[in-house]
């Protein structure tokens, strides 16, 4: 009756996980088993057999782990956004600058200190995406790569006075520990979406094809959906993902 679950550091930072799958193993009987990692080593668990659902957030990866018959039953789940956060001197002058891509390029030219995951995440691979972007192959004494988890690597840019990218919801549940604001926001590259699969028992007898199932049509119902969408509104007044099961893929 146990599942691994391979996740990102986001859902268990933020602390959405410790609010959903007490309910779920309450629900079903199953019990989790959590391995928090970056998207990219969540997928390759996947790919191994080493998990039997994935709760992540780089659709282009996940759909070509679908497409290599790793995973099925794929399913929107929540989408939350992306945002970059500096020091309140702001040394690049990137406040309030309505491009991410522009940003990262006053980042670069000022060579300011700029903290990255560098862990092969959804949100590394998302930083990078915007680095792509403002057609800058990041690197020096600026460029500092955490190889790290979300939290820890807000904590680490927080004490270097830098920029770091991050989602929104590990950075306002961290918020009152950091020493860091907001200073870009709602370009449509930041949108940050969640899906949840199954490992294909097909490819891989021995996972738990009835738990992967149990979980992915858990994390889909009106019950998980309802708790996602008031998850963050009591402590911030504003819930830190938005519940998105049934609906069209957000763009």
């Amino acid at each position: 009756k146990e599942i691994i679950l391979a996740t990102t550091t986001s859902t268990q930072d933020s602390g959405l996980l410790d609010v959903l799958l007490p309910i779920f193993e309450k629900d079903t009987g199953y019990k989790v088993k959590t391995v928090a990692v970056g998207t990219g080593a969540a997928l390759a668990m996947g790919e191994q057999g080493e998990a039997d659902v994935m709760l992540v957030h780089a659709p282009k990866s996940e759909e070509a782990v679908v497409e290599a018959g790793v995973a099925v039953n794929r399913q929107l789940v929540m989408h939350n956004d992306f945002i970059i956060c500096g020091p309140k001197d702001d040394p690049a002058g990137i406040k309030g600058e309505q491009s991410a891509a522009e940003a990262y390029k006053k980042i670069a030219d000022a060579k300011a200190v700029f903290v990255s995951r560098a862990d092969d995440s959804g949100t590394h691979k998302k930083e990078l995406e915007i680095w792509q972007a403002a057609n800058i192959e990041p690197a020096g004494d600026w460029y500092v790569e955490a190889g790290a988890g979300m939290g820890d690597t807000l904590a680490i840019a927080s004490e270097k006075g830098g920029y770091v990218f991050t989602d929104r919801a590990t950075y306002l549940a961290r918020k009152e520990t950091l020493d860091l604001e907001v200073v870009v926001e709602k370009d449509a590259i930041l949108l940050n979406i969640y899906h949840v699969m199954q490992v294909n028992p097909e490819k891989f007898p021995k996972v738990n094809a009835d738990g992967g199932k149990a979980f992915v049509e858990f994390f889909v119902s009106d019950k998980a959906q309802k708790e996602i969408s008031e998850f963050g509104v009591d402590k911030f007044g504003e819930p830190l993902f938005v519940p998105d099961a049934g609906k069209e893929e957000p763009k």
